[in-house]
């Protein structure tokens, strides 16, 4: 019996001692066994590690940390000119789409419609451009997807708005397309604001000439106060020259809340090389084709070299044909007279020169300048110059005090010099 009590005794120790170290695996134990997984823990932080005491008192080592794993975003970027999503754009400015780290996979643009704008992806597929001019008041919508250099695709999507229609401006090209017209006729693309940018502008105007011919643009005013860009030759054209002028004006922003309203185009001829020269001191009016005389007519021209009144001089200078009207109604309520009708008006300026028929002057035509500025002929000689005269010709009036300026209207580009007429030039 006592060596069963004993054997019992060393089973129940034993038992003691196993149930001691179950407990220690929980809570932890002198030999360091860690913290359950779960336990929180800051790796930057010693202090903060959570412990386990052990029977003797000590603590055990930190657990290491634990993290989630975090979603690397795609390299790819989508950049575009103008933004995507922009408004009031100009219908004739392109439009970049462009992405940086990938290539572009398939990107359309469709008008309200749903009909594709044409455009161009790059060869390296880094960008595309739009290849037409869009619609004014209109909405483009822009889809597709690019694929970045970490293979993960993304997508590319917007709009476009351009600028309501009601800001449109009608420019207009003269001469105008299957004209006939003299060799000093100047070119002029009207705007119907003035532009801000000229500079920018007249890079959207161009001519081309068979053959080639010098010349250059240069800013005017005219006298309705619209403003162009003017084109004169250094020489009088060459006969027969073809000539075309572009202006791609369409959708461009000519000024702020103006836009041009359409391209416009001219194809015109330069007819015969007819040339008036008209010398005041000789009473005669001189009319020449290819450098021969055709016809002399006696003329009278403005007496106000004799007076001393520059308002009644006949301007010197090269002038040119603009107007034709078989009866013109003229006043200069100045010096006495309103609403006379003259006939056979030929225009050569817009300060009120004239070549036309006067009865009254027909004494002194081919002796003395009695007009008020204007070269007066017969009624004969008057209907006859007036039929071989067309737009564009040039009258070459010499001898007088007062040179044909700026100051004589609308064309007054031969008045200058070539020099002073390439400071002017549109850049």
């Amino acid at each position: 019996m006592h060596g069963r009590r004993h054997h019992r005794w060393i089973l129940g120790s034993l038992a003691a001692a196993l149930l001691a170290v179950t407990a220690g695996c929980t809570t932890g134990s002198p030999g360091g066994l860690t913290a359950v997984a779960g336990t929180s823990a800051s790796p930057s932080s010693p202090a903060s590690t959570a412990t386990a005491a052990g029977p003797s008192g000590s603590s055990s080592p930190s657990s290491p940390p634990t993290s989630s794993t975090t979603p690397v975003p795609p390299v790819a970027t989508i950049t575009a000119t103008p933004a995507l999503n922009s408004g009031d754009l100009a219908p004739a400015d392109p439009i970049t789409i462009g992405v940086a780290q990938g290539t572009i996979d398939a990107l359309t643009m469709t008008n309200p419609d749903g009909n594709p704008v044409g455009g161009t992806l790059s060869a390296d597929r880094a960008s595309w451009t739009s290849g037409e001019p869009l619609a004014f008041g209109a909405t483009y919508t822009v889809a597709g997807t690019a694929t970045g250099t970490d293979g993960k695709q993304v997508a590319i999507a917007g709009t476009y708005s351009t600028v309501s229609p009601d800001v449109q401006v009608k420019n207009t090209i003269y001469p105008s397309d299957d004209m006939t017209v003299g060799v000093a006729a100047p070119i002029m693309v009207k705007f119907g604001v003035e532009p801000a940018d000229k500079a920018e502008i007249a890079k959207h105007v161009t001519i081309t000439t068979d053959p080639q011919v010098e010349g250059s643009w240069a800013w005017v005013q005219h006298d309705d106060g619209l403003w162009a860009l003017d084109y004169r030759t250094k020489d009088y054209w060459p006969a027969g020259t073809k000539v075309h002028v572009e202006a791609k004006l369409y959708g461009v922003k000519v000024a702020d809340g103006a836009y041009g309203r359409a391209d416009v185009t001219s194809d015109f001829v330069i007819g015969r090389n007819q040339v008036v020269k008209a010398d005041v001191n000789s009473h005669e009016l001189v009319v020449t084709q290819d450098g021969q005389v055709t016809a002399t007519y006696p003329a009278s021209y403005g007496r106000g070299d004799n007076t001393g009144d520059t308002n009644l001089i006949t301007r010197s200078g090269v002038h040119v044909v603009t107007d034709f009207d078989e009866i013109k109604y003229m006043s200069n309520p100045a010096y006495g007279y309103v609403n006379i009708p003259e006939r056979w008006a030929v225009r050569i300026s817009d300060n009120g020169e004239f070549i036309h028929a006067n009865p009254a002057s027909t004494d002194a035509q081919g002796y003395a300048n009695v007009t008020h500025g204007c070269v007066n002929l017969s009624i004969a000689d008057a209907q006859a110059y007036f039929h071989s005269a067309i737009w564009g010709d040039p009258v070459e009036v010499t001898g007088t005090s007062v040179q044909l300026g700026p100051d004589d209207g609308d064309i007054y580009d031969w008045g200058l010099t070539w020099d002073q007429w390439q400071a002017l030039a549109a850049s």
